[in-house]
């Protein structure tokens, strides 16, 4: 019986050290990324966030040593694209776009989600993009204080212009007016750029637009800036106020973008897509494009990116209950 036991004893004493050699085998196969990874965008193909995410896809590939694959899904305000990223199986071979309207400002203007925007787990912010309160080159406002002052001299008379109810361009002028104690007309088109066109035409008074947008038409002579919705100055606009210098310090609005996965990936997976993904950040392609624009270059940790998210979640339902925004 004895002897049994020793066998026995002996026999597993052996194959201990071959199950932890397949164990350590087993682990070293499974490297990640071991197949492509998709990236999804809530937005269609050809505009920034869709640009922004094939520069982020094709350095993060490089830095992980895989693909990553970019595909669109765009509609309902990015909650098509963010739906199916917040849904994917956790294991970090669906990754994608998470930004200010699907993450921060839908779940206040939609009567219902798909989605919880709580659910989607932060990796790494990207950007932040400020806008820029414009006026036509003709305009007769020089000034945000000679703006406000025409307002207030006809309140329900001047119009903004909108890339959309509840977008960016929608939020910052709305925000502008309550901080104000304005009163003007929002007129809203289906994209930015129809935005800005009826402020080149001269159909409105004036429209916050995406600095990267902005430029362009400020250098052609087109339209003027009155001033810039980040805390600070610009560096590629120096002359530019910022809205704090105005005296609306409130007024601040950075439209961002950021690396988010599913619902429930674990810890370890985070932190090593977040470190590639900081990698990536500043590798010449994306990071110098992205100052180019006139973003604020993000990076950081999860944690981090989680704390802006909320915060700005409650800032931007706090603007439109107070602006009574609805989406018709």
């Amino acid at each position: 019986m004895k002897r049994r036991q020793l066998i026995q004893a002996a026999s597993g004493a052996m194959a201990a050290p071959a199950l932890t050699s397949l164990s350590a085998l087993s682990f070293a196969q499974a490297k990640y990324p071991s197949k492509p990874i998709t990236w999804i965008v809530g937005y269609a193909a050809g505009g920034n966030a869709d640009l922004r995410s094939r520069a982020m896809a094709r350095a993060l590939g490089q830095v992980l040593g895989g693909t990553v694959v970019v595909e669109n899904k765009p509609g309902a305000g990015a909650n098509i694209g963010t739906n199916a990223i917040i849904k994917a199986a956790p294991d970090g071979y669906t990754i994608g776009m998470g930004s200010f309207a699907p993450l921060s400002v839908n779940s206040s203007l939609f009567k219902s989600m798909p989605f919880n925007p709580a659910d989607a787990t932060p990796i790494m912010l990207i950007e932040k993009g400020p806008l820029i309160l414009m006026v036509n080159a003709d305009s007769p406002y020089k000034s945000v204080k000679e703006l406000i002052a025409a307002v207030k001299a006809k309140p329900g008379h001047l119009a903004y212009s909108t890339g959309g109810i509840g977008g960016s361009h929608h939020l910052s002028a709305a925000l502008f007016c309550n901080a104000a104690g304005l009163d003007m007309i929002p007129v809203h088109f289906k994209s930015g750029s129809e935005g800005a066109t009826a402020l080149l035409g001269n159909q409105v008074a004036i429209m916050f637009v995406q600095m990267y947008e902005a430029m362009p038409m400020m250098e052609a002579g087109k339209l003027r800036g009155l001033a810039i919705t980040s805390a600070k100055r610009s560096p590629l606009q120096p002359s530019l106020p910022s809205m704090t210098e105005t005296g609306y310090a409130d007024v601040e609005v950075l439209n961002w973008q950021g690396v988010i996965g599913p619902k429930g990936m674990s810890a370890d997976l985070v932190q090593q897509l977040n470190a590639a993904a900081n990698k990536a950040l500043l590798m010449p392609d994306v990071k110098d494009k992205l100052l180019a624009q006139g973003n604020v270059l993000g990076g950081g940790t999860p944690e981090q990116f989680a704390a802006l998210i909320k915060s700005e979640t409650a800032k931007w339902a706090k603007v439109v209950k107070d602006a009574k925004i609805e989406l018709q």
